[in-house]
């Protein structure tokens, strides 16, 4: 019997240096064993059995390991390294076909984890090149139960249970470990091609080459079946990347999803969709797989969630990205009065876009002003490289910012922004301050640490069992935990100790000491880098970075209303603040909650919240609810001046030159209806400022 695809089958055979059967790949382990042996298909004869020990860079076995294989590490120090090996494969292979008289041939393994889970990662992660015939093999386990639909199914086939449903002899002790498997199979494929099943082997499975990108529409339906969530992502990973962490299984044509943060920025999150639901469980099976460095965590996700994130309505983007095979770049920080041919300058000629200006998408608001980003499609590497190496050169008077980007991203990205309301509805007004009952620690006493690198799955209990002793030595309240943009644990968190020699003492006792399977970094730090980090600056060996000025996200993990204080209201977005809901209250009632915040009234950014230690319950984003006593001594000796006449009277400029006056703001508003001098005492300003605000004008900024 011969074949479509070639008329010989390489039988081939595999083993790690962790586990074996059915978690084969899964503890990212080495190849240490290739056996196979070429079966012509025609004459049915088979060439010589061919077995290589393969020397992994980490010699340690498992357990497992050597139980099953009988290997030790001392013999696989004397093997070939993978590269090597795969050589002499291909050498091998084409001297046995040559001697059978064939010129072609495919694999045929046990299964899909050789090829997949082990061989393709192993050999990406090392940068060598495997050869095309590792991109095409016949799973023998899905071969034989076509040939033999009343046998166990493909879930709970192997090497065993397939010969004893032939009647073939399992003695497994006969032969040296991977000798008797490679012989067995070739067994059972001779049973395939006997008279009684005459079977003809025609639909090899394949492995993709690379990634292909590609848009993907609202409308589409995604199976659930084939979605995951990788997380713990580098910032800077492209698609590209994340596809070739998951090499080996076959990713949907633009199935790769970066998702953003409020700000637009990459969050280390990315949704993967899968061709099928197989290929989807073997990425399940990657969890905690390197990236680098890094640990990836893989979760299962939905198709909604992937439509969210990569789908898109906007026919510009879909005829934008209906250019397949092309490297995308996004652009930011472009001046607002850039235009096409200006950009296609920037870049120059050494970086050809394709089809010229069509390969531009600027992103816009929707009543059409411009943001200052821009994607571009370029049709090689080579040019994309080229625009890369731009980086935070000058155009204008502005410096630009270049990224890899995906389709993915840029539906985010126009989907945010044509979803971004022209001025955003003012929140009800808050009740002005009343003192808190406990303080955030600020000065440059060094009495706090920092724990980084906690399990995402950490809380209060985990963080003070792992600091054993110590806490007793730890103020009330004094445990704040960071959370990211989407309200999840950042793997960050801050402790308040009762002096700095006790935070010095937990620094060197805790230090990359084990919290569930992670170690976790602690160093001593101030009341004052806490406060900053807490308020969403960031805290690095740079030294201190300040929190950046933007409209903080809501977060639907909190059930209470994140409240900010009363002088920094003015700046927040409607979404923040929900209104109170009261039945049967009139409209123009006020707030029965009164709020305070947790330090002096500035602009508290919604980058991190953090808990209180037990039993008190956790804040929202630093801030408590006042007791109904409080509340009462509030509105009996406070009096309030309404924040603002009418909802909507107040706008928020974005994008201004750093150089912008006030005189500049007023002349930008030229025209419109002033607004009254009550306004300008919600926020403090000079005697210069004031004056300006004073004079006669049209429109007051706030």
């Amino acid at each position: 019997m011969t074949a479509s695809h070639s008329d010989s089958l390489v039988v081939l055979f595999g083993a790690t240096a962790g586990a074996y059967g059915a978690k084969l790949g899964s503890d990212e382990r080495e190849l240490i064993l290739l056996v196979w042996q070429v079966v012509d298909l025609q004459s049915k004869k088979v060439g010589t059995l061919h077995k290589s020990l393969v020397k992994a860079d980490n010699l340690d076995l498992s357990d497992q390991c050597r139980e099953v294989s009988g290997l030790t590490p001392e013999g696989l120090g004397k093997a070939e390294p993978l590269d090597r090996v795969l050589q002499q494969f291909s050498q091998l292979v084409s001297s046995d076909l040559k001697v059978l008289g064939r010129s072609s041939y495919t694999l045929c393994s046990d299964g899909q984890l050789l090829i997949r889970q082990v061989l393709q990662p192993e050999t990406s992660k090392k940068n060598i090149l495997l050869s095309d015939c590792f991109y095409s093999f016949y799973d023998l386990r899905k071969e034989f139960h076509t040939c033999y639909p009343s046998s166990a199914t493909v879930k709970d086939q192997n090497i065993k249970t397939m010969a004893e449903y032939l009647g073939l002899g399992t003695d497994e002790t006969e032969e040296d470990f991977g000798v008797w498997q490679v012989k067995t199979m070739v067994a059972i494929i001779f049973s395939m091609l006997s008279e009684g099943c005459n079977y003809i082997f025609t639909e090899p499975e394949t492995v993709k080459y690379k990634y292909e990108t590609g848009p993907c529409s609202k409308s589409e339906t995604v199976d659930s079946e084939t979605v995951i969530r990788a997380r713990g992502l580098p910032w800077q990973s492209s698609d590209q990347d994340i596809a070739r962490f998951f090499k080996g299984l076959n990713i949907a044509k633009g199935g790769v999803a970066l998702c953003l943060n409020a700000q637009g920025r990459r969050n280390g999150e990315a949704l993967v969709r899968f061709v099928d639901s197989e290929q989807r469980d073997l990425a399940l099976e990657r969890h905690k797989h390197h990236m680098g460095s890094r640990y990836i965590e893989v979760y299962k996700a939905t198709g909604e969630e992937f439509l969210k994130i990569a789908g898109g309505t906007s026919n510009e983007v879909a005829q934008f990205l209906s250019k397949e095979n092309q490297v995308i770049i996004r652009m930011r920080g472009l001046p607002f009065t850039a235009t096409q041919e200006d950009v296609l300058g920037f870049l120059g000629p050494e970086c050809p876009v394709t089809e010229g200006k069509e390969g531009l998408l600027f992103v816009k608001y929707p009543d059409g002003r411009p943001t200052g980003d821009a994607f571009v499609l370029f049709s090689c590497e080579e040019y994309a490289q080229n625009a890369l190496k731009k980086h935070k050169e000058i155009l204008g008077k502005r410096y630009i910012e270049l990224f890899r980007s995906t389709a993915a991203e840029v539906q985010q990205v126009l989907n945010r922004y044509m979803s971004t309301p022209l001025i955003p509805t003012l929140p009800t007004p808050i009740i002005p301050v009343i003192p808190p009952p406990y303080t955030i620690a600020t000065g440059s006493i060094r009495d706090c640490v920092r724990l980084r690198g906690l399990p995402y799955t950490a809380g209060i209990d985990d963080i003070l069992e792992f600091m054993g002793d110590a806490t007793g030595d730890i103020k009330p309240h004094g445990v704040h935990m960071v959370l990211n943009q989407q309200g999840r644990p950042s793997g960050d968190a801050f402790i308040q100790m009762k002096s700095a020699d006790k935070a010095f003492l937990v620094a060197q006792k805790c230090h990359k000491k084990m919290m569930k399977d992670r170690y976790v970094e602690v160093f001593q730090c101030s009341g004052e880098e806490m406060n900053f980090v807490l308020m969403g600056g960031t805290l690095n060996r740079s030294g201190l970075s300040p929190p950046p000025c933007l409209s903080p996200p809501a977060y639907a993990a909190f059930q209470t209303a994140a409240v900010i204080p009363a002088e920094a209201a003015l700046y927040q977005p409607q979404a923040l603040l929900p209104a109170t809901r009261t039945p049967q209250a009139s409209a123009a009632a006020p707030p029965a909650v009164t709020y305070y915040p947790a330090q002096a009234a500035q602009l508290y950014m919604n980058y991190t919240a953090y808990y209180p230690s037990p039993p008190v319950s956790p804040t929202t984003v630093g801030y408590i609810t006042a007791p109904p006593g409080a509340v009462a001594a509030a509105a009996a000796t406070a009096t309030h001046t309404p924040l603002l006449a009418q909802p909507g009277a107040l706008v928020r400029m974005q994008g201004l030159p750093y150089n912008t006056g006030m005189k500049e703001i007023l002349s930008f508003f030229q025209g419109y209806q002033y607004a009254p001098d009550d306004y300008n005492g919600l926020i403090q300003l000079s005697d210069q400022a004031r004056s300006v605000l004073q004079a006669p004008k049209e429109w007051v900024c706030l």
